[in-house]
C-alpha cells in the first residue's frame, strides 16, 4: 500500500475517533515528520509515515531524533500492518479501548 493510502487511512480514523491529524508543514524545516496526531487532553504524537518499504531519510532521523530529544513522542508507522500497530499501541498509552477496536477493525478490513 501506498504511503498516501495508509496516511489517507490515518486521517479517517482518527477522525472517527475524535482527534486531529494536522498535515505539518514547516518552512525551513525540511524532513519533519508527516502528521501531528492530537486528542483532547492527551499529548501529541508526531507519525512519520512509510510504506511497506519506504526508509527513513537521514534529515527525517535528524528531526525525529531532535523532537525526541525534546521529549516528544514520534511514531513511525510502516504499512497498514504498522497503522494497526498504532492505534493498538495508543490504546494501550491512553487506556483506552477505541484505539484497540480501532487496530481489530483495520486488521478485519485489510487481511491483517
Amino acid at each position: 500500500m501506498r504511503e498516501r493510502d495508509i496516511e489517507r487511512i490515518l486521517v479517517d480514523e482518527v477522525k472517527k475517533l475524535g482527534g486531529l491529524a494536522y498535515k505539518w508543514v514547516s518552512p525551513g524545516n525540511d524532513g519533519v515528520p508527516d502528521r501531528i496526531v492530537i486528542f483532547r487532553g492527551k499529548p501529541p504524537v508526531f507519525v512519520e509515515l512509510k510504506s511497506e518499504a519506504g526508509r527513513v531519510t537521514s534529515l527525517q532521523g535528524a528531526q525525529i531524533a531532535r523532537l525526541t530529544e525534546l521529549g516528544q513522542t514520534v511514531r513511525i508507522v510502516r504499512g497498514i500492518d504498522g497503522l494497526s500497530q498504532f492505534f493498538q499501541d495508543l490504546g494501550r498509552t491512553f487506556q483506552d479501548p477505541r484505539f484497540e477496536e480501532t487496530s481489530r477493525a483495520l486488521d478485519c478490513r485489510f487481511d491483517l
